[in-house]
């Protein structure tokens, strides 16, 4: 199964966006996440029906089984998820100073590949341990 990776933004009107990563003309918007990824898979069957002959942009893998593989700014994440991941709770996952956490989030200083590559890797731990737990 290909796996098609599609960005999430959130535009300043709180508006979210998800788009195709090789091909950003190919969007969808709305007022969460899940239904901007909607609308980008409406967009897609709608460009898949017309055809190669009559959309401007036609993906070869339109054409196979694909998934979407949803990439984040960490900007965006953390606004999103607000309350939830807080600079001090990545600082501490990551090992990442909490302040310079907060300067990303608040779009202050961008960080570098191996800054959000410490960031990921602590929110994937995180998540694999939430998602094997049971609560008694």
């Amino acid at each position: 199964m290909k796996k098609v990776d599609i960005a999430i933004s959130i535009g300043s009107d709180g508006f979210y966006s998800a788009y195709c990563c090789d091909h950003p003309s190919l969007m969808g918007g709305g007022e969460t996440p899940d239904a901007a990824i909607a609308e980008l898979t409406e967009t897609l069957k709608l460009v898949k029906e017309d055809g190669k002959d009559v959309a401007l942009i036609y993906p070869s893998w339109l054409d196979s089984e694909y998934e979407f593989n949803v990439n984040w700014n960490i900007k965006d994440l953390m606004a999103y998820y607000s309350g939830i991941l807080t600079p001090t709770a990545i600082g501490k996952l990551s090992g990442i100073n909490p302040k310079q956490v907060w300067s990303y989030m608040n779009g202050r200083s961008k960080p570098r590949r191996a800054q959000l590559k410490k960031m990921e890797s602590a929110l994937h731990r995180i998540g694999n341990e939430l998602s094997h737990l049971s609560l008694c």
